[in-house]
């Protein structure tokens, strides 16, 4: 028998060349569906959740990071920042973020899970411009010497203190959204989930 499969190296070669191309084929097929585990940039733009390493983000720094086609803020605050939140509270109209603009796990005074971070969407709440960080307190702002730091918008002039909590007597109605989100690590955060998935 193994003559007669010696005898015929053609019949072999055939054999090794439709087994290679039956398991090329097959890996043709399986990678769309193993693809379509993941999503898309499609899908990731339309509420995907979105990771983002916060150990990029130094103290006092702000960066944005891109969910559902909005920009979300990521403040790395420092002492002096979340010291300055309980100065203002009786300028602000609604200091213990009574409506429903961030997850309960936010629902505090640094309207955070972690203090010495703020992930807020960077989104007015008016007319939905996007407010201007100016983050340092004092006159460098171009707001005058009471300015304790947060955000601002310059169409119609709403104000955000440092937790996205906004001023009385703007037009902004209500606080900076916050996003829900959870710490996957001590430096990995996802924005855009509300619990870790099983």
């Amino acid at each position: 028998m193994a003559d007669a499969d010696n005898a015929n190296p053609a019949r072999r070669r055939l054999l090794i060349a439709s087994t290679v191309a039956g398991g090329a084929a097959a890996v043709g097929a399986a990678t769309p569906f193993f693809l379509s585990w993941f999503p898309s940039e499609r899908a990731r733009a339309a509420g995907a959740p979105v990771e983002f390493d916060l150990s990029k983000v130094e103290p006092g720094m702000l960066v944005t990071v891109e969910w559902r086609g909005k920009p979300v803020w990521i403040v790395h605050r420092t002492k002096e920042m979340l010291d300055s939140l309980e100065k203002v509270t009786d300028e602000l109209a609604d200091p213990q973020s009574g409506m429903a603009m961030q997850p309960d796990s936010c629902k505090n005074t640094a309207r955070a899970q972690k203090p010495q971070y703020l992930v807020v969407e960077g989104i007015c709440t008016h007319l939905g411009c996007s407010p201007t960080a100016l983050l340092k307190a004092g006159t460098d702002s171009g707001l005058g010497a009471g300015w304790p730091g947060g955000f601002y918008c310059p169409c119609h002039g709403s104000k955000f203190d440092l937790a996205g909590r906004v001023f009385k007597g703007v037009p902004a109605p209500t606080n900076l959204r916050v996003p829900a989100h959870i710490y996957l690590s001590e430096t990995r955060l996802l924005i855009g989930a509300d619990k870790k998935e099983a």
